[in-house]
């Protein structure tokens, strides 16, 4: 038997004890009136006393039990009953769940923090209505969307805030929508949530068009940073040259040698503004590239023969599995091209290269290895007419790429992990996988 239910029922027998002492008495003396009402008076006080010593023994303890239940159901999980009373076992337990909703509101808290954080650092604007689609939470990417104070938003109804259209239809889709902040192509998704046992709605907003326009300005920036070094590197050479002549004329009487200052001169600026030239047809066959009409392509034969092409180091083709790609093949030789030139350049004059295929689950793989130093270091590789070569066009690489993912693929250009020298690797859709998507 539990401790404090042995102390009630022995506290009760305690009680009744003068009760039936004075009726044993009772029944076997025989005393006069006056003795028999004073035994009883005296049993009546005792047992008032006992009684009074036992019900504060069993109920301050379910007052301090009651205490600390109203504590946990009013949040406060500070308060700590003392063990080892008459309720030892219903306070210990009472004090692990206070101490254990204490550990779990800090973790709620924190965790409510974190969310609070993120979401006020996201750029996607994010909306919570309830069931009836009233705004109970947003960030502030979704308030300068909404272009509001925030207590004012509060409360309103998605039809209010004009945004009861983009709760309906598909969970994700594209749309160009007018916002009071702002207007543009944006990402509209949405799904159901549950809280409290009620449904409610989720929204998210993102701005696709400031998100391509940042990218569309960053590449420009680069590709213009990379045309500005290259046309100052073939300009500034021919305005000194032509300053320089121009103050050989003006000299009276002219050196005797003028004659081959001039046809120096003018050489120099022949060949810049010939490299000029060069560089410009090379930037209008990287921006006029045409879509890929793609045909059935064996990969095997088409590598055997770019293999025959190069005439500086002989390339070594290991043969793998037949394997046939969707694609359009002289776009796709003009890539390999790029990447084993890039590959015979770097292994000249005594290294080797190598040229092979593979399946990678559905997609094609072909890989050009080279024994050179390996690639630089640097993440403008595949940035048009960048390059490390001396007198490089700088578009191999870029165009390699353009070619791959107009075949829904792509390139790498890796170090080797086995020895020195670079690993090329271009990858497109299998026949089987190309014919299956299409």
């Amino acid at each position: 038997m539990p401790r404090f239910e042995r102390r009630v029922l022995l506290g009760s027998l305690l009680v009744a004890t003068p009760g039936l002492l004075v009726a044993l008495v009772l029944a076997q003396a025989a005393w006069d009136a006056s003795i028999r009402w004073g035994c009883i008076v005296g049993a009546v006080v005792a047992t008032l006393l006992l009684a009074r010593w036992q019900y504060r023994r069993v109920v301050f303890p379910l007052y301090t039990l009651s205490g600390l239940l109203e504590a946990l159901r009013q949040g406060d999980y500070s308060l700590r009953g003392v063990q080892g009373g008459v309720l030892g076992d219903a306070i210990y337990d009472i004090n692990a769940l206070a101490e254990r909703l204490q550990r779990e509101r800090l973790e709620f808290e924190e965790s409510s923090y974190l969310l609070g954080k993120t979401l006020a650092a996201l750029d996607s604007a994010v909306f919570v209505f309830d069931e009836q689609q009233r705004l109970r939470l947003l960030n502030p990417a979704a308030q300068r969307l909404l272009d509001a104070e925030r207590h004012r938003l509060f409360g309103l109804s998605a039809a209010e805030l004009g945004l009861a259209p983009l709760l309906e239809g598909p969970a994700a889709r594209l749309m160009t929508h007018v916002f009071p902040g702002r207007s543009g192509r944006f990402e509209i998704r949405h799904a159901a949530l549950r809280s409290g046992g009620r449904g409610g709605r989720l929204l998210v907003v993102n701005d696709v068009g400031r998100v391509l326009r940042e990218e569309e300005r960053a590449a420009w920036q680069r590709l213009l940073r990379v045309l500005g070094h290259e046309v100052n590197n073939s300009l500034a050479p021919i305005q000194s040259m032509a300053g320089t002549l121009a103050t050989l004329v003006a000299r009276d009487p002219l050196p005797e040698d003028w004659r081959e200052d001039f046809r120096g001169g003018l050489e120099l600026i022949g060949h810049r503004a010939e490299a000029l030239g060069r560089f410009l047809s090379s930037y209008s066959r990287l921006a006029r590239l045409p879509p890929p009409q793609p045909r059935a392509v064996e990969l095997s034969a088409l590598l055997a023969k770019l293999a025959k092409l190069e005439q500086r180091l002989p390339v070594t083709v290991q043969a793998g599995e037949p394997l046939t790609v969707l694609a359009d093949p002289d776009q796709l030789e003009q890539a390999l091209i790029n990447l084993l030139r890039n590959a015979v350049e770097a292994a000249l004059p005594e290294g080797g290269v190598r040229l092979r295929w593979r399946r990678d689950g559905e997609r094609a793989v072909i890989e050009v290895e080279d024994d050179g130093p390996g690639p630089p270091p640097s993440d403008n590789l595949f940035v048009p007419f960048f390059t490390t070569k001396p007198g490089g066009s700088g578009i191999g690489l870029a165009l390699a790429r353009q070619i791959a993912e107009a075949h829904e693929g792509g390139v790498a250009l890796l170090a080797r992990e086995d020895a020195h020298g670079a690993l090329a690797r271009l990858w497109l859709p299998s026949r089987a996988a190309a014919e299956a998507k299409g």
